[in-house]
């Protein structure tokens, strides 16, 4: 093999579906040999056009509509989304409710982080772990059950409060299986920290540095693993219980996946300790108090922040004073997360880049941004050439110019209404 040769750079393709990740996506990944030297993200597979959907939504049951963005988040949407409302419309909730949300939104948490971890088990091959960890994940299901009627979708959020409350006779039962979950996670956090294979394939391995995670402007796990001492609970807790009770954000400097396994099982122990103050808090208030009747929404903006098992999820609204939302904005985290792969996964291996991938618990179905394709029939007399030449006549409807000019035209009419308001 001549130097060429040796030089000549290799594409190996990761997806739309791929068996290490749980969603559509493509990576193309640029080898020289064993080693990646860039990598390509693309996606877009997902988009289900949720934004649009909540302007013909009545505000409440916008809520249900969030809940369906992500099944693991499918707390975390709703909580910033009603804080949003509330933050547009000045409205404070129950003492009760703050804890409610909390305890509903940190099972969610449990929960999320069992499911990672037992499928990055499974990735590294360590079975035993990915049995272990969902065996107990149901243990966590099934509190979400007692309390919400549902193992997912818990539809626990309201505008205002709290849809549904916690009695106070069930609060020393919840205590026991909760606090049952602390000795889980120190085995867990034993075998993870004490293991040879776990340790020859998580550290070192993906690493993120804290002034590269600054520059992705990464959140969540993703963040806290590179030194960034960040969470939405602690810094903005509004309309939560989070600043009634004492928890710790755990913050490792190393960046690699091993730093994002074991921040996360830290977290998982941060969060049963947030359950059972919560729980113990519900005790002295008095019960059915958990909303505030909200009747109408007046016009204006606001914006709501939740940091959901991935990192900070942005909800913006605005009203018109109608009964929808005359627009809203979603930011989920793996918007930010997924790109910082482009500087994590290059100069490792390819055996390490599907680790390295999923380490940031991607979710595609939160991220996904829209593209427009028509399907019609193919009539030469109204496509270019090019276009008749593809039998299924699909064509792009709007590229990145037209879909930002939109978007431009879109703000230009949303400002021209917030004066007229303001006058």
């Amino acid at each position: 093999m001549n130097k060429d040769q040796k030089k000549r750079k290799t594409i190996i393709p990761v997806g739309p579906y791929h068996p290490l990740q749980e969603e559509p996506e493509f990576f193309e990944l640029e080898v020289e040999g064993e080693r990646v030297v860039k990598l390509n993200i693309k996606i877009g597979y997902n988009h289900r056009g949720i934004e649009k959907l909540s302007e013909s939504k009545h505000f409440d049951q916008v809520t249900f509509l969030v809940e369906r963005i992500c099944g693991i988040c499918s707390t975390s949407h709703p909580f910033a989304y009603v804080q949003a409302v509330e933050d547009l419309a000045g409205i404070e909730i129950p003492e009760r409710a703050k804890y409610i949300r909390c305890i509903i939104g940190e099972l969610e948490r449990l929960h999320s982080h069992l499911l990672w971890l037992g499928l990055a088990g499974h990735f590294i091959g360590y079975n035993t772990l990915w049995m272990w960890a969902w065996k107990y994940r149901e243990t966590v299901l099934d509190l979400c059950e007692q309390i919400s009627g549902n193992r997912n979708h818990y539809a626990m959020m309201r505008i205002g409060g709290a849809r549904r409350d916690i009695l106070n006779k069930e609060i020393d039962e919840l205590k026991k299986k909760t606090a049952t979950l602390t000795s889980v996670l120190n085995m867990f956090k034993g075998a993870v920290m004490d293991d040879p294979v776990i340790a020859a394939r998580t550290k070192g391995i993906g690493i993120l540095t804290k002034e590269q995670a600054i520059n992705y402007c990464v959140v969540g796990p993703t963040a806290r693993a590179s030194g960034i001492d960040i969470d939405v609970r602690r810094d903005s807790p509004h309309n939560s219980a989070y600043n009634l009770v004492e928890w710790n954000v755990p913050v490792l400097p190393d960046g690699d996946v091993f730093a994002k396994v074991v921040v996360r099982i830290l977290e998982m122990l941060e969060s049963v300790k947030i359950i059972i103050q919560c729980l113990d808090r519900l005790k002295d208030l008095k019960e059915g108090e958990i909303w505030n009747e909200v009747r109408d929404i007046p016009a204006g903006e606001g914006i709501g922040t939740y940091e959901a098992p991935r990192g900070e999820v942005f909800h913006y609204v605005r009203s018109d004073g109608g009964n929808t939302p005359f627009r809203h904005k979603v930011r989920a985290p793996s918007y930010m997360n997924i790109l910082s792969n482009e500087v994590a996964v290059i100069g490792g291996d390819i055996a390490d880049a599907c680790i390295t991938l999923a380490a940031v618990d991607p979710c595609y179905c939160c991220t996904d941004r829209i593209q427009a394709v028509e399907n019609r029939p193919a009539c030469p007399l109204r496509q270019s050439s090019s276009e008749a030449s593809h039998s299924s006549g699909r064509k792009l409807k709007y590229n990145w110019e037209q879909l930002l000019k939109l978007s431009q035209e879109k703000t230009k009419r949303i400002l021209s209404i917030k004066n007229q308001v303001s006058k």
